[in-house]
């Protein structure tokens, strides 16, 4: 089955980096998960708050940027957070990034604080 992003996830990416853009518009088309943007770029404020309320370690967030996304799966509709659907999610956004040429990391590939629906054009590659 083949996805495509909403209107709202379209307009949240509108402000993020084009390469990673780029990235979810072509693995939601060969993804095996249904997914949606959550969030794309960040206020301070917005990531402040994250912070406080322990859902994020840093304040240096890539979403500050535009180069970090967070994408959320959909099961029949509904948004869905078993980390088995985010692997599928992370397997789809791979292989776009590979098959484009651009370097991201997955952050539930961290040790520290795993984050499944986080995506991030990488540091060296993409210096803020």
């Amino acid at each position: 089955m083949e996805f495509s992003l909403s209107k709202r996830s379209l307009e949240r990416l509108a402000l993020i980096h084009p390469d990673l853009r780029k990235t979810v518009q072509l693995a939601i088309l060969h993804s095996h998960v249904d997914f949606g943007v959550s969030e794309g770029l960040r206020t301070l404020e917005r990531q402040k708050q994250l912070f406080k309320s322990g859902a994020t370690t840093t304040l240096q967030s890539r979403h500050l940027t535009g180069h970090a996304v967070d994408l959320v799966a959909y099961v029949d509709g509904e948004v869905r957070w078993d980390w088995p659907l985010y692997h599928k999610i992370a397997d789809a956004m791979k292989a776009a990034a590979d098959g484009l040429n651009i370097p991201i990391k997955w952050g539930g590939d961290w040790k520290s604080f795993p984050d499944g629906p986080h995506f991030q054009l990488r540091w060296r590659d993409y210096p803020a």
